[in-house]
């Protein structure tokens, strides 16, 4: 089996590690990961590496992502999302498209957001989901995080279990660690009416769009990886280097690093084209983050 990356389209109702389990089996190895979990209700790109290209998943987990979603004005539930029980619900039909573009304007750029609790953070070594179901009463600080864009696709007015909701379609760009349910939840406070997430779709993770993605039933009928200098290509800044330099680099011996060379990943292919290994640029050398040769 090639070293690469497998983007899988993921369907709504499995949990990341589930389509892990499912890639190991028609991998036929163990050594398999992905870049950045999606929830259950959650459907659309997830990054898969197989091999030598799990070495790249926790810097390829960086990277910009976007999505597609619907919040739900008028309900709020434990989870910020469809799949918790639902704990307040107030009237939002008077809520405007105007009032909405308001609400959102604060949550885009460089903010600072308060994870959902039902997540997988961990509070003094447990995850916080667990200190939910545990009956703890808790608070998660805030964390740094960049919505580059957060636009309204549309909005709908609507009955629902007898109340009236507002569903809202949205497409957001962010940075990883931004939790799109906790958007759907402070967009409902600051209008007075709660919210959470109905749907989420990721249709991007870096380069790597929903229109390479693969189901599991077409990987299942044909399975295969994008190899993994391709990928590294496609993810990352490029250095090329001569066959001297090469060597030393398979020899785990840092390079002098040129003036082009960032505190970024960059990705280094030797003569020939092959992928050697990733790095990035420290007081004048290059650091290795991952021997790929």
């Amino acid at each position: 089996m090639k070293d690469g990356l497998v983007i899988v389209d993921k369907p709504g109702g499995m949990t990341s590690h589930d389509v892990v389990a499912r890639l190991r089996r028609l991998a036929g190895t163990r050594r398999v990961g992905h870049a950045g979990t999606l929830d259950p209700m959650a459907t659309g790109v997830l990054v898969i590496g197989v091999e030598k290209a799990t070495r790249l998943l926790g810097h390829l987990a960086l990277t910009r992502k976007e999505y597609e979603a619907t919040i739900r004005l008028g309900q709020s539930t434990i989870t910020d999302d469809a799949e918790g029980e639902v704990t307040a619900s107030v009237p939002a039909g008077a809520v405007t498209r105007e009032a909405i573009d308001a609400g959102i304007v604060p949550l885009t750029g460089d903010i600072m957001q308060v994870p959902s609790k039902v997540s997988a953070i961990k509070v003094n070594g447990v995850r916080s989901y667990a200190r939910v179901r545990g009956g703890e009463d808790f608070e998660l600080p805030a964390r740094p995080v960049t919505v580059s864009a957060f636009a309204v696709r549309d909005v709908r007015h609507v009955r629902h279990d007898g109340g009236d909701v507002v569903d809202v379609d949205v497409t957001v760009e962010c940075s990883s660690g931004t939790y799109i349910r906790a958007l759907a939840r402070d967009l409902g406070a600051g209008l007075g009416v709660g919210g959470h997430l109905t749907a989420l779709r990721r249709t991007r993770v870096g380069p790597y769009g929903a229109d390479i993605a693969r189901t599991l039933e077409q990987l299942t009928d044909a399975f295969a990886v994008l190899p993994i200098a391709e990928a590294a290509a496609a993810a990352f800044p490029r250095w090329d280097v001569d066959d001297r330099q090469a060597r030393l680099l398979g020899n785990g011996v840092r390079l002098d690093a040129p003036p082009s060379l960032g505190a970024v990943p960059t990705a280094v292919f030797g003569p020939e084209g092959e992928f050697l290994a990733l790095v990035e640029g420290r007081e004048g050398q290059a650091r290795i983050l991952a021997n790929l040769g």
